[in-house]
């Protein structure tokens, strides 16, 4: 028996009654939901530096909607304690908690590479060569130094955690081609290394999307259906971030004490 558009109500072999709930319905309902913050009209825009600008903070709205709140998401530099910064990054989920630390500058804002969980690039019509270039990006934020700091508990101290491996992606209302999406992201990210590799993504009109690797290979391209594309894209990225737990406890004199050094060494400079 229905007893809505999503739950019925089946009576048991001992007569009482149990609800169900039909998955599949309330995964379209979610998605229905992601897409009502990511649909709104472009026709009004039309350079296509507005374009991305506008999809960027679609993006960042919706994820800032439906991440936990321990998570932050910004259009952010990424920066090391060395001062060493990464490309502009379109969207960088880092932590709220454990490493609050940011710097605004000019208009820019600046997160510490220790804080990092993931990062994605955005595009309103995702080209093949656009995963080489967001791969690139990336490279550029995991190359960067982390620290990590023993971690004090009532029976003693924690030693430093190892950095954890960010996440990375690319999200878009859709793709330039009509062939197979799997083919292109494993022409594109097959052989790259470590630090080149996306994870997970969304190309929302065709499918959500996640890639295995072994060792510098795909092994694996699990695509979504476009019903869902949005929605598996979030609960695959709500569940790696649930893996990755908490970010190290980071050194905040290492920032400090660069920019002391920093300063004596611009003073220096200075002198005659």
């Amino acid at each position: 028996m229905r007893e809505d558009g999503v739950t019925c109500i089946v009576r048991s072999a001992k007569g009482s009654i149990v609800r169900h709930v039909d998955m599949d319905d309330l995964l379209a309902a979610h998605q229905a939901e992601l897409l009502s913050k990511l649909t709104v009209p472009r026709t009004v825009l039309g350079h296509p530096t507005a374009k991305g600008t506008a999809a960027e903070r679609d993006w960042i709205g919706l994820l800032s909607v439906f991440l936990p709140s321990r998570y932050q998401v910004s259009k952010a530099f990424v920066v090391d304690s060395g001062g060493v910064l990464s490309d502009e990054i379109d969207i960088v989920v880092h932590d709220r908690h454990y490493s609050p630390l940011l710097f605004h500058h000019q208009g820019a804002t600046y997160v510490p590479a220790e804080a990092v969980y993931a990062v994605f690039e955005v595009k309103s019509r995702a080209r093949r060569e656009d995963f080489a270039y967001a791969a690139e990006k990336v490279a550029s934020v995991r190359r960067l130094r982390r620290t990590s700091l023993p971690v004090p508990h009532a029976g003693g101290t924690f030693g430093p955690r190892t950095p954890l491996r960010i996440l990375a992606g690319l999200v878009a209302m859709d793709a330039s081609w009509r062939g197979p999406i799997e083919k292109v992201l494993e022409g594109e990210m097959d052989g790259r290394s470590e630090t080149e590799r996306l994870d997970l993504g969304c190309l929302v009109r065709r499918a959500g999307f996640e890639i295995s690797y072994r060792g510098p290979r795909v092994t694996k391209v699990r695509l979504s259906s476009p019903r869902l594309s949005a929605s598996f894209f979030m609960l695959r990225l709500l569940a790696r971030l649930q893996r990755l737990a908490t970010v190290p406890a980071m050194d905040f004199d290492s920032y400090l004490d660069a920019g002391i050094e920093g300063v004596v060494r611009k003073s220096h400079e200075r002198d005659p």
